[in-house]
C-alpha cells in the first residue's frame, strides 16, 4: 500500500510542479495532499516532502495558496512530520500576492495555536517535550516575529489586517487569568484551548513570564498603531480598535 501511495503521490506532485494547465496543477496538488493525510508519513515524508516544497516557487499564485492550505492541513493532522514545511510557510508570509500572504497568516495562526496546545499537553501527559515539537516551536517564534513586522510595515492592507488579528490572538493566549477557550476570530477558525495558566508548574520549553511579556509587547504594538491612526488606512484603524477592545474584554 505504501509503495502504491508513494507512486501516486510522486506522479501527482510531478503534475503539480510541471503540468501546463493550472486546473490540473491544483487538482494534482489537492489529491497529493489527500494521500499525505491518509498515508503513513513515517514512510513517505522524507522522500516526498521536498517535491511538495518545490511548489513554493510556482509562478501561479493559486498554486502557492493551495500549497499553504495543504501545509496547514498536513501540519495540524501529522505535526511531527511538518518541521520541513515551516520554512515554506514562513517564506510565503511575505509573498508578493496578497491572497497568498493572507492565507499564510491564517494558516500560521492556526498552527501556532495548535503547537502551543501540543507543547503544554505533551509535557503534562508525558513529562517531556519531544525534539520535533521543540523544532516546530522555534519556527513558530520566527513566524510570530515575521507577522509582527507585517502588522507594523506591510503595504498591503489585507495581510496587515490579519497580522493585527494575530497580535490580538497573542494577547488573549498569553495574558494571565485569561480563558481563551471561548475566543474565536477570523484568523482562528477553531476555539483555542491553550491557557498560560497551564504553565504554572513550569515547562521545559515555554516560559510563562516570557509569554506574558509577549502579550504586553503585542498590546503595545496595537497601541502604537492606534497612535499612528492619522496616517493609516481607515480599515487598519478599525481593526486595531477592534483588537484592542477584544483584548481588554476577553482578557
Amino acid at each position: 500500500m505504501a509503495v502504491s501511495q508513494r507512486e501516486q503521490a510522486l506522479s501527482l506532485l510531478a503534475a503539480a510542479n510541471n503540468h501546463g494547465d493550472l486546473a490540473v496543477k491544483l487538482s494534482s496538488l489537492k489529491q497529493a495532499k489527500d494521500i499525505f493525510l491518509s498515508a503513513d508519513l513515517a514512510l513517505l515524508a522524507a522522500e516526498l516532502f521536498p517535491y511538495l516544497v518545490e511548489l513554493q516557487s510556482s509562478h501561479e499564485a493559486l498554486v502557492r495558496k493551495t500549497l499553504v492550505e495543504a501545509i496547514e492541513e498536513i501540519s495540524l493532522k501529522t505535526m511531527e512530520y511538518s518541521p520541513v514545511l515551516m520554512q515554506v510557510l514562513l517564506t510565503l508570509l511575505s509573498d508578493d500576492d496578497s491572497v497568498v500572504a493572507r492565507q499564510s497568516i491564517v494558516a500560521g495562526t492556526h498552527i501556532f495555536c495548535k503547537v502551543l496546545e501540543e507543547l503544554a499537553l505533551q509535557f503534562h501527559r508525558h513529562g517531556l517535550v519531544e525534539r520535533w515539537l521543540e523544532d516546530i516551536w522555534s519556527w513558530m517564534i520566527k513566524l510570530k516575529d515575521t507577522v509582527f513586522q507585517i502588522a507594523l510595515e506591510a503595504r498591503s492592507v489585507g495581510p496587515r489586517l490579519l497580522a493585527i488579528k494575530f497580535l490580538e490572538t497573542c494577547v488573549l493566549l498569553f495574558m494571565p487569568d485569561n480563558d481563551s477557550r471561548g475566543h474565536n476570530t477570523e484568523a482562528t477558525r477553531s476555539a483555542q484551548v491553550f491557557n498560560v495558566s497551564w504553565l504554572a508548574g513550569g515547562h521545559p520549553v515555554l516560559d510563562s513570564v516570557a509569554l506574558q511579556s509577549e502579550a504586553n509587547r503585542s498590546f503595545l504594538i496595537l497601541l502604537d498603531l492606534l497612535r499612528s491612526a492619522s496616517v493609516l488606512p481607515g480599515s487598519i484603524t478599525i481593526s486595531v480598535v477592534s483588537s484592542m477592545v477584544g483584548s481588554i474584554v476577553q482578557g
